[in-house]
């Protein structure tokens, strides 16, 4: 048999497909990046067998275990394993401990399939903890900078034309205010932390140890940043990004009446723009009480009808005058506490150009 594979940092860095035998229900609630799930056994099978384990011990399991993928079953699913074999070569494949369920599928592969196929030591959990161990090292060992601004400034878009930044709302799929929900949903928080290890290890390995994040609260939309990671953020220096008004409106208009309704109307076709709607008010929903009844209403009428002109017309101008008043009497206000509050830790603020070059500067001279 081929023995077990427990270079977790080579799987992650050279991208090596991983065929997860856990059940639907395991691999849902958090798995890694380009993983493809194809179980030993379904959600149910799997119930069964936990339910004869903790009643009649493991030998009682495994026989169940045996009786329930048999025949067909165990034709069609060994059938599936050995495709993902020849298509993977390079890859393994792991269950949660590294036990069991895995050592089956690979003595199966072997005697069925005459495939001898890697299996992770440890399996998913040993992976998870590598991945954590990887979060939680970097926090503690590199240089960070948070990158700060106004709401509409643009913190994105200069996070995205750095190599050295580490994008959370990216891995969250979420743009982090309470209008942030995309029309594709949210990782779950499992995920989210995978795909920021991942990434924060590749880079590492390409020698990058200085890091540029958004300042960001603890919960990207339901995604949690990792503790360690998060406190080390409160306490590192913070780069300001500033922008006019006129041009912070016009990125809000794009991003999340334009764009998200385009996106929308890809995923939903001809209910998107009534979802958007939906998601759109609901959003000012969300915050109506940190607004006050008065001013909720009032920007409330505005973008009901800065929707309806959208519906019947195509336009989108009337949306410009919730996004200044809500910039002006809600958001801006926050943010100007905030700037106060975090004013020590402000070592450079300026426009986007500026803090592009001051950011690729710092990260030069090493932090």
């Amino acid at each position: 048999m081929p023995h077990d594979i427990t270079d977790y940092r080579d799987i992650f860095l050279n991208d090596r497909p991983m065929m997860d035998t856990r059940a639907p229900i395991e691999f849902h609630k958090g798995a890694f990046p380009g993983v493809v799930n194809l179980p030993l056994m379904t959600d149910i099978e799997r119930q069964r067998v936990g339910t004869c384990y903790k009643q009649q011990g493991q030998q009682a399991a495994i026989v169940l275990g045996h009786q329930l993928v048999s025949g067909d079953t165990k034709a069609r699913r060994i059938q599936a394993w050995a495709e993902f074999a020849r298509s993977h070569p390079d890859g393994v494949l792991y269950c949660f401990r590294g036990g069991l369920r895995s050592q089956i599928v690979q003595q199966w592969l072997k005697d069925e399939a005459g495939i001898d196929y890697p299996r992770v030591g440890g399996g998913y959990k040993a992976m998870r903890t590598f991945l954590l161990d990887t979060v939680e090292q970097a926090a503690a060992q590199c240089d960070l900078v948070l990158l700060g601004g106004m709401t509409g400034t643009g913190k994105t878009e200069v996070l995205a034309q750095l190599s050295n930044a580490l994008d959370l709302e990216g891995y969250a799929n979420h743009r982090g205010s309470s209008f942030g929900k995309r029309a594709t949903g949210q990782p779950s928080n499992i995920d989210f932390e995978n795909l920021l290890a991942v990434d924060v290890l590749k880079k590492r390995a390409a020698g990058i140890e200085h890091f540029v994040l958004e300042d960001e609260s603890r919960m990207v939309g339901s995604c949690a940043v990792p503790l360690p990671l998060y406190q080390r953020m409160q306490q590192v220096p913070m780069v300001w990004l500033e922008d006019s008004l006129e041009r912070r409106v016009e990125r809000i208009l794009r991003d999340y009446v334009i764009n998200l309704c385009a996106e929308f109307i890809d995923v939903h076709g001809d209910e998107g723009f009534s979802l958007f709607s939906e998601r759109l008010l609901s959003s000012l929903d969300n915050i109506h009480r940190r607004l006050g009844g008065d001013r909720h209403r009032r920007l409330m009428d505005i973008m009901e009808a800065a929707l309806a002109e959208q519906a019947n017309t195509g336009a989108v101008d009337l949306h410009r005058d919730w996004i200044e008043g809500l910039l002006r009497e809600y958001y801006d206000p926050m943010y100007v506490f905030q700037r106060e509050k975090k004013g020590g830790r402000i070592e450079f603020a300026g426009e986007q150009a500026a803090v592009l070059q001051y950011l690729r500067e710092r990260a030069g001279r090493g932090g």
